[in-house]
Order: C-alpha cells, then sequence, then structure tokens
C-alpha cells in the first residue's frame, strides 16, 4: 500500500513538474512573439515609404543606408528587422514542431527539457537569419543596380511580375513538399542530433518549403504590413491545414497568376 502511493505520488509530482515546464516554455514563447510583433510594426513605421523610381514604382529605404548610417549600421538595422519579423511570421505555424519536439524530449526523460526546445527554436531561426543575411547582400547589389541602369529601373514592375510566377513555379517543386512534411512536425526528419542541430535542420527545411511565399513577401513589399499578414496567412495554411499538397498548388496557381497579370500591366 504505501508503496503503490508513494508510486502514485512520484507520478504526480511528474506531471506536475512537466505541466510547469509546458507552461514556462508557453510563456516564454508568448513573450518572443508579441516582443517581435511590436518590433516589426515599429521597423514597418520607420522604414515605410520609399524612393520614386523610373517607372512608376518606389524603391524601399531598407535597401539602403538612412541619413548618417553607415553600410554596418544598415545592415545591423536590416537583420534586426528581418529577425524580427520572421519569428511574428513563423513562430505560430511552427508551434506545433516546438511542441512535438518538446513532447519527444519529455517522452525521453532527461534535466532541461523547455531549454533544449528553446535552444532547438533558437536554431531554427538562425537558419532564417542566414537567410536573411544572404537577402541583404542581394538587395544592396539590387538597389545599386536599378539606380545606376535607367532600363531596368523601368523594367522593375514586369520583373516584380515574373519574380511572382517563379514563386508560384517554386510551390511545385520536389523540395517544397519534402521540407514542410519536415516542416509539419515529422520527426523523422531529425534523427538523433542535439537541440541546436535539430533547429537547423528544420530551420533549413522551412527555409526551402517557404522559398516561394518568401519571394512573394520581396515583390510585393516587405514593409508593407497587409503583404506580411497575407504571406502569415499563406505559410499557417501551409503548415496547419489539412492536405497541405493540394492547399501548395492552389497557392502556386494564384501566384503564377497574379505574377501574369502583374507582367502584363507593366
Amino acid at each position: 500500500m504505501t508503496s503503490t502511493r508513494t508510486e502514485c505520488d512520484g507520478a504526480g509530482l511528474v506531471e506536475h513538474a512537466g505541466a510547469r515546464t509546458t507552461l514556462g516554455l508557453w510563456c516564454a514563447l508568448f513573450v518572443l512573439f508579441a516582443t517581435s510583433v511590436a518590433a516589426t510594426v515599429y521597423y514597418c513605421a520607420t522604414m515605410s515609404g520609399g524612393m520614386d523610381m523610373p517607372g512608376g514604382w518606389s524603391m524601399s529605404m531598407m535597401w539602403m543606408p538612412m541619413a548618417g548610417q553607415t553600410w554596418a549600421g544598415a545592415a545591423v538595422m536590416f537583420m534586426l528587422m528581418w529577425l524580427a519579423m520572421m519569428v511574428a511570421m513563423m513562430l505560430p505555424s511552427a508551434l506545433p514542431m516546438i511542441f512535438g519536439y518538446h513532447a519527444m524530449q519529455s517522452r525521453d526523460g532527461g534535466k532541461m527539457v523547455a531549454a533544449r526546445t528553446l535552444w532547438m527554436t533558437g536554431g531554427y531561426f538562425f537558419v532564417w537569419s542566414a537567410a536573411g543575411a544572404v537577402i541583404f547582400v542581394a538587395g544592396i547589389f539590387y538597389a545599386m543596380a536599378v539606380m545606376r541602369w535607367t532600363a531596368l529601373s523601368l523594367a522593375m514592375p514586369r520583373i516584380f511580375g515574373a519574380t511572382m510566377v517563379a514563386a508560384g513555379l517554386l510551390q511545385f517543386m520536389p523540395w517544397t513538399m519534402a521540407g514542410l512534411r519536415c516542416c509539419r512536425g515529422s520527426t523523422k526528419c531529425d534523427g538523433p542530433a542535439p537541440a541546436w542541430r535539430t533547429g537547423i535542420r528544420r530551420g533549413i527545411s522551412c527555409v526551402a518549403c517557404c522559398s516561394g511565399p518568401t519571394l512573394v513577401l520581396l515583390a510585393l513589399g516587405m514593409m508593407n504590413p497587409a503583404v506580411i499578414l497575407l504571406v502569415t496567412a499563406v505559410i499557417a495554411m501551409e503548415k496547419l491545414l489539412p492536405r497541405p499538397e493540394l492547399i501548395v498548388r492552389i497557392l502556386g496557381i494564384v501566384a503564377v497568376a497574379a505574377g501574369v497579370v502583374m507582367t502584363a500591366g507593366g
């Protein structure tokens, strides 16, 4: 009798500790999300507007230093903005993956389960930060090119349309669905690996499956709140709704059609 009661008490303590750990993880992720949303709103307000360019379009000021700002300062500001925006956009749809990893770690036992989960999440967003660094370098060359060559600037509305077509076609690439399966929480994509490395793998899968929506974000305007909400909704639908293959294909067709209209109108 005493032994049974002790075992029950021990199981209850373990369950209570697990519940506290899960609650603490929820709180940490909520604070992270709320902070990133506030930072994204701030950056959208401070970096709104742009330079009127030949061809009737406007180039965002995020691709060049502001008054009195060095290129290093511009890079730091862009990376902070990009990371805040990616956390705000990706975290809601990444929650099943994050808590799936947390549940797996809890079943395996061991200490610091919440810390390992946050460490994995850090690896995931590190990959998105690396993608942002590549985009920033590409954006610098893009800004310099359109300011130097008027013909390129005049062609940019059609190039934006072609970018939308490319984004739609990416939805039909095999790596998009392969990455999406991992992003939707399949632990088969991980293998035995430390938390940070698991986050890196999940981040690479996410960047791969979100390459199309990311191109849409770049083509329609990264600092446009409506575009940010649109792309966030698209990514959430792909990762959370049933029958993701059908959703990905439909969204791809919509992007191609929109790109064709933009190209013809440009």
